[in-house]
């Protein structure tokens, strides 16, 4: 009880982005309460609060909370802002109130942080069970000298930071918060909501990443949660009609049993209809359990594609950035395997690291390509985390990076926003020693032109035949697009310069993404907004006769020998297989030779010869049609994003053999 004889009142916050309309519970919350619950010497004094969950204007959440004698809140990337101006407010408020910062968010280095900000009273670092317990035993006393691995001012003014408390190996101890009970009220009381499960099976990541905050500080061992407890939660969130589980583990299949977990959570939905899909983060190093546990998932279609989480194919940068003993060729090896298995997968790879130049970066796309990655490779900027090793100013230093602080966006993220709205903020690596400020946004509009004219599927087709029949890489197909100047190719120049303007852009502290009203009012990569722009302006025939003009002077002056009939009519399929709006007739497409079974044979992995064959194409643009621009721009260019899955169907007719092309 507090010093009035009631109970002692705990606020707990965690805030996560919403998700297609559903929110998360608030695990790590969850977490402390249940463990606190359990171990309280005296439970039945302190009385918790339902939490704060979502995004909501700052008055709001503050109201929530001035209750409450002592505040636990949970910080990250993506909520540190707005939980900053609510711990703010609700001191000015309530000053008697205790303040508790921890999670990911909470620097380790930074040793000013509690004197920036005055009004958070208690910092805690590493694991939250143990300490958040600590400090709800002392808080009648407030003496925090014994709680370990916090940091407090103290009466003097002096910052102190207590010993860290080990890693606990049992986790065990830790009671499930969802078998628990403790977000039953909180259901309850927001019965209209769609929650999505946050879901933890094991703890710890034995790799090193610097760019992490998962296992760079201390690339510790794994340690799992019991099989019981897990099988328990699966039938909770299937009992609960829970449709989507976010796993927080930081390498799903590094151990042997989690086979056995996804095989569990695949019969759960087959004979219940839920969880309907799980995210996982796969292991680093894809061994044969890796693969085991992406393919089961792919086959109950709890995944919509495994990713290859490659960030980088470069020997000296993946030293850097301490993934030299992370395999590429066992990435490479799952790649393959799940072509043949026909399961969709992306690749991740990371723009800015230390030592990656623009010629190791785009000889990694045309590798990352050839290896049999044609549906998308996400390039993503990288970013800083307070707690990674990368965070080091002493690191940075070293590899010479330059930053820049930028809003945070979620890619296709709504461009409503509330008169208060706070936003968070990253800090984004623009130039390096290895990769300077130009040479970043060289390598930035590149990648794009590379998604814009090979995964969104604008240019596909040709570009695979020319790859294929003239041994021309990738990398200098992606270039004649995003080097030259084109000025007899107005079209062709105005895409080059949207890429260059908008990594300019960027470097100078804009939006990772390009803002669109008109477009579902979203955020938009700029890839996808090209592709909208061409179709809504109907420049998209205009741009495959400027594209297919300067392909055939490009061939020439390498005296290549590619057909101009061939090219011709690659061009002219590919353009009629891209999806568009308002399309109330099919295509028909007449072809030379078998150039469509030739392309399908890449992607999926095969070799086949090019052969002359009369045939027609019959594209299906009538079995499905989008009759507003706001329903194509999500069904076909958002939902479509991962599995690049911007062709329409098409059937083969009146094939004439013949001999070898």
């Amino acid at each position: 009880m507090n010093s009035s004889g009631s109970p002692i009142k705990v606020g707990l916050v965690q805030i996560n982005n919403s998700f297609s309309n559903q929110n998360y519970l608030p695990l790590a919350v969850g977490m402390l309460q249940a463990y606190a619950q359990a171990f309280l010497q005296q439970p039945e004094r302190f009385e918790f609060l339902l939490p704060v969950y979502k995004r909501v204007p700052v008055p709001h959440a503050v109201e929530k909370l001035l209750c409450a004698d002592i505040i636990l809140m949970s910080v990250y990337v993506w909520n540190f802002r707005i939980s900053l101006k609510i711990a703010e407010e609700l001191k000015r408020r309530r000053p008697e109130a205790v303040i508790v910062f921890g999670g990911p968010h909470v620097p380790e280095r930074d040793d000013m942080f509690l004197k920036r900000y005055p009004f958070i009273d208690i910092a805690c670092h590493g694991e939250g069970e143990q300490v958040a317990l600590a400090v709800l035993e002392n808080f009648t006393v407030r003496n925090w000298s014994q709680v370990p691995s916090i940091s407090y001012v103290d009466q003097r003014g002096a910052v102190v930071k207590n010993p860290r408390v080990g890693r606990v190996k049992d986790l065990s101890v830790f009671p499930s918060p969802y078998l628990a009970g403790v977000f039953e009220p909180l259901m309850v009381a927001n019965p209209s909501e769609h929650w999505i499960a946050l879901w933890e099976t094991n703890r710890g990541c034995p790799f090193a990443c610097t760019f992490c905050d998962w296992g760079s500080a201390v690339a510790s061992k794994v340690y799992g949660f019991d099989l019981e407890r897990i099988y328990k939660e699966v039938e909770w969130f299937s009992n609960r009609k829970i449709e989507f589980v976010f796993c927080c583990d930081a390498n799903f299949g590094i151990l042997s049993r989690d086979v056995d977990i996804a095989s569990y959570v695949a019969e759960s939905k087959k004979k219940t209809g839920f969880p309907q899909a799980l995210s996982v983060q796969a292991t680093k190093n894809a061994t044969e359990r890796a693969y085991m546990t992406q393919k089961i998932l792919a086959d109950a279609g709890l995944n919509k594609g495994v990713d290859i989480a490659l960030q980088s194919m470069d020997p000296d940068t993946l030293k850097s950035i301490k993934r030299g003993n992370i395999s590429t060729a066992t990435y490479q090896e799952l790649q393959r395997r799940f072509i043949q298995d026909k399961v969709d997968t992306y690749t991740d790879l990371i723009l800015g690291l230390p030592g990656e130049t623009y010629e190791t970066f785009s000889r990694a796309v045309t590798t990352i390509i050839d290896n049999g990655q044609h549906n998308r490779i996400q390039f993503n900027n990288l970013s800083i985390l307070p707690n990674a090793e990368m965070g080091d100013p002493e690191y940075q230093e070293k590899y010479g990076m330059v930053t820049v602080e930028s809003r945070t966006i979620n890619i296709h993220g709504s461009l409503a926003e509330s008169p208060d709205e706070v936003f968070e903020t990253q800090l984004l690596v623009v130039g390096t020693k290895a990769m300077p400020e130009p040479e970043w946004v060289r390598t930035r509009a590149f990648s794009w032109m590379a998604a814009f004219l090979y995964f969104d599927k604008v240019l596909q087709i040709p570009l695979t035949l020319i790859h294929g029949l003239c041994q021309v890489s990738y990398k200098e197909l992606f270039e004649l697009f995003s080097e030259a100047t084109h000025e007899e190719y107005p079209i062709l120049a105005s895409v080059r310069q949207f890429f260059l303007d908008k990594a300019r852009e960027i470097q100078q502290g804009g939006p990772e993404y390009c803002q669109s009203f008109e477009w579902l009012n979203i955020w938009w990569p700029a890839d996808e907004y090209m592709l909208i722009k061409l179709c809504y302006e109907d420049k998209l025939s205009a741009f495959f006769s400027e594209a297919e003009q300067m392909l055939t002077q490009a061939l020439e002056k390498r005296q290549l020998a590619f057909p101009a009939q061939l090219l011709h009519e690659s061009m002219e399929l590919n353009q009629g297989l891209i999806k568009r709006p308002f399309q109330i007739e099919d295509l028909e497409v007449a072809v030379s030779c078998n150039i469509w079974e030739y392309y399908r044979a890449v992607i999926s992995g095969q070799q086949i010869p090019l052969e002359p064959k009369l045939l027609k194409h019959n594209i299906d643009r009538t079995s499905k049609i989008w009759s507003s621009w706001d329903l194509w721009c999500q069904e076909v260019i958002w939902y479509g994003n991962k599995r690049g899955a911007y062709l329409y169907g098409n059937n083969i007719v009146e094939p004439q053999l013949s001999g070898h092309f």
